[in-house]
């Protein structure tokens, strides 16, 4: 096209309308069929928020001085940080880090998220490249600050705070105090230990007897952490605290009036519930993600502390039988029989289910130290959760896997989007709903099925057996954090107006 060809703006703006040439249509030649793709750039840093709730963003001017975007660079690490130490995934705390970085007029950045550190770098207006690293040592489950810098991190990319409030807002949070107190935190352990039992069929007595088990874990578990003991050997005391309990409660409801005596399946349904109250739910559903969403490092790093969490657990489990079985089999108790571990074919009513999965999500919320306001939706996502669960295996006969993963899947979906409308991550709400859905009482059989075996002398068949329910409940534990992702991804679309109902909700506010 000549210059004479192009068209020229007129003197009012309001009848200019832009006019693009028309491309000649391409010829079909064996040429452009063989063609290969073009080369691949690298994706521009904003573009990685596409499937973010922070991806509709203000862009303020970029800085010219070395020193403001620095200060702006540590304000974006310091975000990460912040979500890192609460227990936010790796792709959050990557998309969270860009997101305030492009916001406040860093457009030309490099980040590196691994398990515990955060590297970011960005060129000074000279070239030079500015690099700011942080190394985060310790993290925890703090749902309730996880949520705050959500928010915080929400107000200043939709514009509704500056640079400087923004600044103020993050070191608030981060004095700010933990919330509920120790004692509350205990009793939700008990709380949930308790509803996995009843939702599994235990009676009056097992319930008692795990959440009083789960309440002694936590103490014994928080007191030997003081002193510097690693998490390893707090899950395998753990698991052996729960087995022995039981056992000794399990033995001492038989000695008088058996009518409030303990079955051997109700000694197993409250050895399950401690189990669930120790399972690395949590660090198991971001180390998958983190390998679904391409961290691979990072997560295989965490993998690695879930699988090693899970082996305590299982030692601690396996040590405690040990002992129980011989004991039992020196005082000939009906426990080390070959078939002494027998469940009731009649399952738990339903309505009752429903109220233990309630009541377990709320349980787990607590001990993640969620909001208050979240308390409810959290307690209905695992209702639903178990709803579906329990519908898919008694009314269709679908198996417990793929119920689980399809209750999961359900669970990610709803949850980010009632979490991002009373603004939150999804997590703080799907995490805690799913975990009385852990496999704790599979963790449980595959251990008595493996320790029993050596004990009455049939190690072949038992341990074998063991070994496959052992490997059910891993697939169990895959499957709910697999589902988890795949509902999140799934409801990414849903993201605007979700973020939208928020922003009207904190206009209120103020």
């Amino acid at each position: 096209m000549t210059d004479s060809e192009v068209p020229k703006r007129p003197a009012s703006p309001t009848s200019w309308r832009r006019v693009l040439p028309v491309k000649a249509p391409r010829k079909l030649t064996a040429q452009n069929i063989l063609q290969g793709e073009p080369v691949t750039d690298p994706m521009p840093v904003r573009d990685s928020l596409r499937h973010s709730p922070y991806r509709h963003h203000t862009v303020r001017d970029e800085p010219s001085e070395a020193a403001e975007r620095r200060r702006r660079l540590e304000l974006s690490v310091r975000a990460g940080e912040l979500l890192m130490r609460c227990g936010a995934s790796t792709r959050d705390v990557e998309h969270a880090i860009v997101a305030v970085a492009a916001t406040v007029g860093l457009r030309r950045l490099e980040v590196d998220v691994t398990a515990q550190s955060l590297l970011l770098q960005s060129p000074a207006p000279n070239g030079e490249p500015l690099t700011v690293l942080r190394v985060v040592r310790s993290s925890t489950r703090d749902f309730a600050r996880l949520a705050s810098v959500h928010e915080a991190i929400e107000r200043v990319v939709s514009g509704e705070t500056n640079i400087d409030e923004f600044s103020h807002d993050l070191k608030e949070l981060q004095r700010r105090p933990r919330l509920y107190p120790r004692w509350l935190v205990t009793a939700g352990h008990g709380a949930l230990a308790g509803s996995v039992a009843a939702l599994l069929g235990a009676g009056l007595v097992a319930v008692v007897v795990s959440v009083f088990s789960a309440i002694l874990i936590d103490r014994v578990g928080r007191r030997l952490a003081r002193i510097g003991i690693p998490h390893f050997y707090l899950a395998a005391i753990g698991g052996g605290i729960s087995t022995v309990l039981t056992w000794g409660a399990l033995n001492l409801s038989r000695v008088g009036d058996t009518s409030w005596a303990m079955t051997t399946a109700d000694f197993a349904y409250a050895v399950a519930g401690g189990i669930v109250v120790q399972l690395p739910g949590r660090a198991m559903t971001s180390a998958v993600e983190d390998a679904i969403t391409g961290y691979p490092v990072t997560g295989a790093a965490r993998m690695l502390t879930a699988a090693l969490d899970g082996v305590g657990i299982i030692i601690g489990v396996a040590a405690g039988l040990s002992l129980t079985l011989r004991v039992g089999a020196a005082l000939d108790l009906d426990l080390t029989s070959p078939g002494a571990l027998r469940f009731s074919d009649n399952p738990t009513l339903l309505w009752l289910v429903l109220l233990c999965g309630g009541i377990g999500a709320v349980g787990s919320a607590i001990t993640m130290r969620s909001r208050p306001r979240f308390l409810f939706a959290t307690g209905a996502l695992g209702l639903l959760g178990v709803l579906v669960w329990q519908v898919l295996i008694r009314y269709f006969g679908i198996g417990e896997t793929s119920a689980v993963a399809v209750s999961a899947i359900t669970v990610g979906l709803l949850g980010r989007v009632v979490g991002l409308r009373l603004g939150a991550p999804g997590m703080v709400l799907v995490m805690p709903a799913v975990t009385p859905m852990l496999p704790g009482l599979r963790i449980f059989r595959g251990m008595y099925e493996t320790i029993a075996g050596t004990v009455v002398g049939e190690a072949t068949t038992l341990s074998d057996a063991g070994v496959a329910t052992l490997l059910g409940a891993a697939g169990v534990a895959l499957a709910i954090s697999t589902g988890l992702v795949l509902g999140d991804l799934l409801s990414t679309p849903l993201d605007r107006s979700a973020s939208r109902r928020s922003a009207r909700r904190r206009a209120r506010r103020r």
